[in-house]
C-alpha cells in the first residue's frame, strides 16, 4: 500500500515556449505523517533509446510531510537545446515526474510532449539551424502513471473496527463466557439435551 497518492498534476503554462520554463501544481494525498523529505524530478527524454540524452529540468524537496491532501507548485527549467539531437528536436518527446521517498522511487507520471513551430511557414519551410525562439510545446493531458512499491517505514493508520481478513465470512465461534454455567452440572439426555 502506497502512502502517499498523486491526485492532480495540473500544468500552469500549457502550451508554452519550447524554451520556457515548466510551471506546475502536484496535488497528493498523504495517509500517514511522513518526517522525512518526498523528492520530485522532471525529466526530458527527446531520445527514448539513449538515457544518456536524459535531461533532469530540476528537482525539489517537500517535507516534512501531514496527513492529509497536500500540494505545491513546481518549476521546472526548459532542456538544454545543446543536449538534444537536431532530429529529436520536432515531434514528440516525453516529461517525466517522479516521486521518491528516501532514494526509492515510488511514481513516475510521464506525458507526451509535441514540439513544432509556431507558424505554418515554418513547419512546411523547416529553418536550418533550428530556431528554439520560434518553437512551441504542447503537453498531452494524459499521463501514464507507473507505481512502485516501497518500503516507507511508516505504518498506515488501521481504521477503527477493522476486521480481521476472512473474519467476515466465518461463523461466530462461542467463548467459554457465552456457555450457560448453570447448566454445568445437569446431566445429558439421550437426545444431547441437557435435562433438568
Amino acid at each position: 500500500m502506497s502512502i502517499v497518492t498523486i491526485r492532480n498534476v495540473e500544468f500552469l503554462n500549457n502550451p508554452a515556449r519550447f524554451l520556457d520554463p515548466y510551471n506546475f501544481r502536484v496535488t497528493f494525498e498523504c495517509i500517514a505523517p511522513l518526517p522525512e523529505d518526498l523528492e520530485w524530478r522532471l525529466i526530458y527524454v527527446a531520445s527514448p533509446g539513449n538515457e544518456e540524452l536524459d535531461q533532469e529540468l530540476d528537482d525539489c524537496l517537500v517535507g516534512p510531510v501531514p496527513v492529509g491532501v497536500n500540494a505545491f507548485e513546481f518549476e521546472g527549467s526548459a532542456p538544454n537545446p545543446s543536449k538534444i539531437p537536431p532530429e529529436d528536436v520536432l515531434g514528440v518527446a516525453a516529461l517525466i515526474l517522479t516521486g521518491s521517498y528516501k532514494e526509492q522511487e515510488f511514481v513516475r507520471v510521464g506525458y507526451y510532449q509535441n514540439t513544432e513551430y509556431d507558424n505554418e511557414d515554418m513547419k512546411e519551410n523547416l529553418p536550418d539551424p533550428i530556431r528554439f525562439d520560434r518553437l512551441v510545446r504542447d503537453i498531452n493531458q494524459k499521463p501514464r502513471v507507473t507505481r512502485f512499491q516501497i518500503k516507507w517505514d511508516i505504518a498506515p493508520p488501521q481504521p477503527r473496527n477493522a476486521v480481521a481478513a476472512g473474519a467476515a465470512n466465518s461463523a461466530a465461534v462461542p467463548s467459554a463466557d457465552d456457555i450457560d454455567e448453570e447448566d454445568d452440572d445437569a446431566e445429558p439426555s439421550t437426545n444431547g439435551e441437557p435435562t433438568p
